[in-house]
């Protein structure tokens, strides 16, 4: 395959340009305007953040997307899918909720948000995953589908279960209906060791599923209960808490870039990344810690396999933050440094089979040419 080619633009802004203005330039030199969307459904994807997050994209952004889309004839709308936890997007309402005292409003994004899986988030397709091989289908949210054009926009930050969350996991993820999102993290569940477990709750506080209580102050998992999203595995300071299956993050990862693979194949599909505001973990936490690296700038392609590799590659160049999760970690002493901000961050992923699989199948290619537009 040949090499694919991403655009990127820093967040320098000389006296009247501003980075929305960036964002616009970029999109249309990486070739959006390209795409036949007249009178056609574009579902723009992104995360419209946890309720006490402030690490999401502001909506701001996602005007600049919905007004290209309608300035070529598309009709656009913001989407994302209910969430397996409780939170404060595990239903439509709740989640329209949270997508407004955020900020995502028809006045401020200049288009309709709509829950990809409904409701309950039971309102899903069966979809063919071409290539795949450890999804042979994909449970999709219905509206998601049913457009005619796919752009994804992500937040491109670390993970505690993926290494890092962008336009892969945006899509894979983030597009998977609640039972989708369950067949991904299938992978692998919790267990703890009671002798080193000291009965802090802080793993209880952390599961959205009410799965682990206190049996002779010793954590104990419920696994009827249990949804394997591995929150906490990142939430236990002692190590008590602990994956027994040592390739579940990958097989999650590659289960991922085939969920993305479902949602892209047979369509249009564009896709930017912003990599600012790096925190440690997903946006679908309801806090967000310090960011671990300095904002980087805007990357947009048509292949989100080379989109990911392309912002990967530019947080590993980058410098990390000294009071950030990574920062304090490499700081300490005797601490086995991997050269890898991500693992060095959250030393329990595996984040490049992602991009491994999502090659593998055809989604992209990892190999790319970065152009910079000013």
């Amino acid at each position: 395959m040949e090499k694919s080619t991403v655009y990127f633009t820093d967040f320098r802004c000389p006296v009247g340009t501003s980075q929305l203005d960036k964002l616009r330039k970029l999109c249309v030199a990486a070739g959006i305007k390209d795409i036949d969307m007249d009178g056609k459904f574009v579902a723009i994807k992104m995360h419209f953040g946890e309720l006490g997050n402030m690490a999401f994209l502001r909506p701001n952004y996602a005007k600049v997307v919905a007004d290209l889309c309608k300035e070529q004839g598309g009709m656009p709308f913001l989407t994302d899918c209910n969430t397996l936890y409780p939170g404060s997007r595990k239903n439509a309402l709740e989640h329209l909720d949270c997508a407004n005292l955020n900020g995502f409003n028809t006045i401020t994004t200049g288009c309709q948000i709509i829950i990809g899986d409904g409701v309950r988030g039971t309102d899903e397709v069966e979809v063919p995953v071409v290539n795949g091989e450890y999804c042979k289908t994909a449970l999709i949210g219905h509206a998601i589908m049913d457009a005619d054009v796919f752009i994804s926009l992500s937040h491109f930050k670390g993970h505690e279960a993926t290494g890092f969350g962008g336009a892969l996991k945006n899509i894979g993820m983030g597009c998977g209906s609640r039972a989708g999102k369950m067949q991904q993290h299938a992978s692998g569940k919790p267990a703890v060791n009671a002798e080193v477990c000291r009965g802090c709750h802080r793993c209880a506080k952390e599961c959205g599923s009410d799965a682990i209580t206190y049996v002779n102050n010793k954590a104990v998992i419920d696994y009827d209960k249990c949804k394997g999203c591995g929150r906490c595995i990142g939430a236990c300071s002692f190590d008590a808490v602990y994956n027994p299956n040592s390739s579940a993050n990958e097989l999650l990862d590659r289960k991922m870039a085939e969920y993305a693979q479902a949602v892209c194949h047979g369509r249009p599909h564009f896709h930017i990344a912003l990599v600012q505001d790096i925190s440690p973990n997903c946006d679908c936490h309801g806090e967000n810690d310090a960011p671990i690296l300095p904002d980087i700038g805007i990357f947009a392609s048509f292949d989100p396999v080379a989109l990911d590799q392309a912002c990967a590659d530019a947080c590993l160049k980058a410098t990390p933050i000294a009071d950030s999760q990574l920062g304090e970690h490499l700081a300490e002493p005797g601490w086995h440094c991997h050269h890898d901000h991500f693992k060095d961050s959250n030393p329990n992923i595996e984040w490049k089979a992602t991009l491994d699989q999502a090659e593998k199948i055809g989604l992209g290619t990892r190999e790319y040419e970065l152009k910079r537009i000013k």
